[in-house]
């Protein structure tokens, strides 16, 4: 699609976009004239039929996604600027060269002309399209205004990272994929280069502290562990510890930072970029303890002497590849790979000898030795490039089609440039030697789809001369973490349909650019399952995050996710068995499927009842209820009527059986269930106890409710008996404060 700034426009003013509403299908909604960001369409209030201005119009189609009955079309090109980003560094030697090869804008002039491209959407979908929903229109803003503090203010209300971010980030796949140019098939925003240029010209702010109460660290202060010292460990800490609690962080490496300090060169990551977090975070009072490995057995001690813990430790154990051959010398990890790389490459560092300790030898004129990396990820494409820097030759190989790979359209763009080879459609079948790896037999491989798992062809292998092989297909979580974290890793899956806002916002209505296999909305909808699930604790007074909730994860959601856990656990405020509990008022939410009424009154009956104890309460159709209603709450109560026939097989309506499978863990949290019936009621209650503590719910009182005065067998002490049998367990269990999330998160 052409992109056309203002000036062509007034040289061909007939090469304009053209809207056209269908009258026949237009309902009056407004969806388009509140989401269009050029004030181009308006609602004409005697047919109320939405009129369109194509004069105004900038080809954006926001109008076109978010309508509802498919009422509007738009022909013709989007008006725009054209994105001017900076060159790519090129050294003329990459050997040992380090710096960075992505730019940013280096001078106002370039930042302000990019930040004039923002359409300021009334519903941005770029927001939604990145993982820690920056409000990236206000930052933009204040960076039009030449407002620095300001945008960082802006953008510190999500992230304590935007310098790191700014760089390692796949854009293209969350905000700029997300961008509403990008979903009309432009040019998108340059957000990342944005962002870095606001933290290039001025300084990432440090955590702003709360003075303790009593000035030392007395009952009021809660005390927290945090294990892993990684994006998910920074934005825990950081934001537990502006709010006033005390914090040590257990990292088991002798240096912070997880991957941002072992596994991204300096390169895309300078060294004191990826520093700063911890400098700001131990002068502002973390107690950072390297060095301290954290078990699964150690959890429970962990727990005893902390009021909560943030489980938020990397997924480290790198995947490797099951093949003959593998456990020959020559065979290594990208872990260790990463490692000695950057100490090589470090000043003061050699490269030669840590060539030499990896069995490769350097000579002079001689073709250099081959590595050859499984995988064309993010992890690998990190491996051939620092290869390359040592003075080898790489090459990668990756069994998917590279339509459907993982890697980073750019970053693969940036090796090959840098002599890294890349092959796809390999896969590796054996590798042979004498003691050491020598030769690397390659099979090909055919896909067709980016869901199927690539098939091996039948044909002759490619035999290829080798002097190291590293293995790069990424990670995994350690598996014994699973039996102290119920339920994690999680697999974040979109089944269900999206909630309404989403949909409504356009997001989901197109693919994006460089999203690869999966369209942009439907990565963020992922993403966002994620964040939900930190604010959910898996066990009592044990919060996770990062890789330890789903497995690998990118930088900015797992700091994303590190800060959602520690918002839910400051407002829950645990306390270690001893110390005297915080109490206060119980957030109660009471949640029901009704369908001919009877169940919804019994419902706002038991509401009132609690209230009456001195409980918030809320009440709610079980279609209104989301993680935020859930994560809000330290008590739910549900309900549901009988369905089925009781001759044949009755239990929960089917709308409610849904709804409880889709549930996130729900531990720490008191339960309560009732249903109404007309006959009998059967195994209803029985199933959602079931589902309820398989979620980690603690049921502690059920009634069925019959027809006339409500209070049939087997309880008969209606609505408000069941509520003060409820508020009685409460009253003994003093039970913590529910979480009250934070709704900028």
């Amino acid at each position: 699609m052409t992109v056309l700034d203002e000036a062509t426009l007034e040289r061909s003013p007939v090469v304009r976009p053209q809207v056209r509403v269908l009258v026949d299908r237009c309902a009056g909604c407004q969806e388009c004239v509140i989401r269009c960001p050029a004030a181009a369409l308006h609602m004409d209030t005697a047919t109320w039929v939405a009129v369109a201005d194509s004069d105004a119009c900038v080809g954006c189609r926001q109008c076109v996604r978010t309508c509802p009955f498919s009422a509007i079309t738009v022909e013709g090109p989007i008006v725009v600027a054209e994105r001017h980003d900076p060159a790519q560094a090129r050294p003329a030697s990459l050997l040992g060269d380090v710096s960075e090869v992505r730019s940013g804008f280096g001078t106002w002039a370039e930042a302000l002309a990019e930040a004039q491209r923002c359409l300021a959407c009334p519903d941005p979908t770029c927001v939604r399209g990145c993982p820690a929903h920056n409000d990236i229109p206000a930052f933009i803003a204040a960076v039009r205004d030449r407002d620095l503090a300001r945008a960082h203010e802006v953008l510190r209300a999500t992230s304590v990272l935007p310098d790191v971010c700014a760089r390692v980030c796949n854009q293209a796949a969350q905000c700029e994929g997300a961008c509403t140019w990008s979903l009309a098939g432009g040019i998108p925003v340059a957000i990342g280069r944005l962002e870095r240029f606001v933290a290039d010209q001025l300084p990432v702010p440090p955590p702003s502290t709360l003075p303790r109460r009593g000035g030392d660290a007395g009952a009021d202060v809660l005390s927290v562990g945090v294990v892993g010292a990684g994006p998910a460990g920074i934005g825990a800490a950081w934001e537990l510890l502006e709010a006033g609690a005390e914090v040590t962080v257990y990292e088991r490496d002798e240096r912070p930072g997880g991957l941002l300090g072992w596994g991204i060169p300096d390169f895309t990551l300078p060294e004191e970029i990826a520093a700063r977090p911890w400098r700001q975070l131990e002068a502002a009072g973390v107690d950072l303890r390297c060095g301290a490995e954290i078990r699964p057995e150690d959890l429970g001690a962990l727990l005893a002497g902390h009021d909560a813990v943030v489980l938020a430790n990397g997924a480290g154990e790198p995947l490797r590849l099951r093949v003959p051959g593998a456990e020959l010398d020559g065979v290594v990890d990208a872990t260790s790979f990463l490692r000695g790389a950057k100490a090589a490459l470090e000043p003061g560092g050699s490269r030669q000898d840590l060539c030499s300790s990896l069995g490769l030898h350097l000579g002079h004129g001689s073709t250099p030795p081959l590595v050859l990396v499984l995988g064309a990820g993010n992890t690998a494409m990190d491996v051939a490039r620092s290869a390359i820097r040592l003075g080898l030759r790489a090459l990668c190989v990756d069994w998917l089609e590279e339509r459907f790979a993982l890697a980073r359209p750019d970053e693969l763009d940036e090796a090959r440039r840098e002599g890294v080879e890349v092959r796809f459609s390999r896969t590796l079948a054996r590798l042979v030697g004498e003691g050491r790896v020598e030769q690397a037999f390659l099979s090909s491989t055919a896909q067709d789809r980016p869901e199927d798992r690539p098939k091996v062809l039948r044909l002759p292998p490619e035999v290829v001369d080798v002097g190291l092989v590293v293995m790069a297909m990424g990670y995994r979580n350690d598996p014994a973490f699973a039996a102290v974290a119920p339920g994690t890793p999680q697999r974040l899956e979109v089944d269900a349909l999206p909630d309404r806002r989403w949909t409504a916002s356009g997001v989901l209505a197109a693919p994006a650019a460089g999203a690869h296999r999966d369209p942009v909305g439907r990565l963020a909808l992922r993403r966002e399952q994620g964040l939900w699930a930190a604010a959910f604790a898996p066990r009592d007074r044990l919060f996770v995050a990062g890789d330890a909730l789903i497995g690998p994860s990118t930088v900015v959601e797992a700091m994303a996710q590190g800060r959602r856990a520690a918002a839910a656990l400051l407002s829950a405020r645990p306390s270690r068995p001893g110390r005297p509990h915080a109490g206060g008022a119980r957030r109660v939410l009471v949640c029901y499927e009704s369908r001919g009424g009877r169940t919804a009154r019994v419902a706002t009956e038991i509401a009132a009842a609690l209230a009456d104890h001195d409980h918030s309460v809320r009440s709610l159709s079980i279609d209104r209820v989301g993680p935020l209603e859930l994560a809000n709450a330290h008590v739910v109560v549900v309900g549901t009527w009988v369905e089925g026939l009781v001759v044949a097989r009755v239990g929960p309506a089917k709308a409610t059986a849904a709804w409880l499978a889709g549930l996130p863990r729900l531990a720490g949290k008191t339960a309560g269930i009732f249903c109404t019936f007309s006959v009998a009621p059967r195994g209803t209650l029985p199933a959602v106890r079931r589902v309820l503590e398989a979620k980690g719910a603690d049921v502690v009182a059920q009634a069925a409710f019959g027809p006339g005065e409500l209070g049939t067998e087997p309880t008969s002490f209606g609505p408000a008996g069941f509520a003060a049998e409820l508020a009685s367990r409460l009253a003994r269990d003093s039970v913590p404060a529910a979480p009250a999330v934070d709704r900028r998160a």
